[in-house]
């Protein structure tokens, strides 16, 4: 009942912050609700307060005790869906499959897959050395297992 009435109250506050999506929604077995946000220009604190108060102001403690937290997804966060590979292209990903893991840019973002590039240093053809060479590789949505932003300091 709990979580019907603040995934209610979640749908109607981020219809009026249209650049703000849900990442997880939890309801713990203490009525601790938990909520995940990010955005298409990120996330700060007013949109989180904004989103908190859109849900507390419309429950009633009296009829059900409950405690909300209302965050951001922290930029260590493992990126989730479509939306948010989107709103990092350009950036430098590392992103697991089955098989590999890969370090990227992010160039390319759909619904479907995503496109990193990067560049590798590989044996000549012929003759001895090393020769750098610019890699490009699509990758489905179904394949990743984790990706994540690299962050440089």
């Amino acid at each position: 009942m709990l979580k019907e009435k603040v995934k209610e109250l979640l749908d109607k506050a981020l219809k009026k912050h249209p650049s703000l999506f849900l990442i997880d929604m939890t309801v713990g077995g203490d009525n601790t609700v938990r909520v995940v946000l990010d955005g298409d220009d990120g996330v700060n604190l007013q949109d989180c307060m904004d989103v908190s108060r859109a849900i507390e102001h419309n429950l009633d403690r009296e009829e059900e005790d409950f405690a909300l937290e209302v965050t951001s997804a922290g930029a260590t966060s493992p990126l989730q869906m479509p939306r948010q590979y989107k709103k990092n292209i350009g950036r430098k990903l590392k992103v697991k499959t089955a098989g590999e893991e890969i370090e990227g840019n992010l160039t390319d973002a759909n619904d479907d897959h995503i496109t990193l590039e990067w560049k590798t240093r590989e044996p000549k053809p012929v003759g001895k050395g090393k020769v750098t060479v610019q890699k490009k590789r699509e990758i489905a949505f179904s394949e990743i297992e984790e990706a994540k932003v690299v962050l440089k300091f």
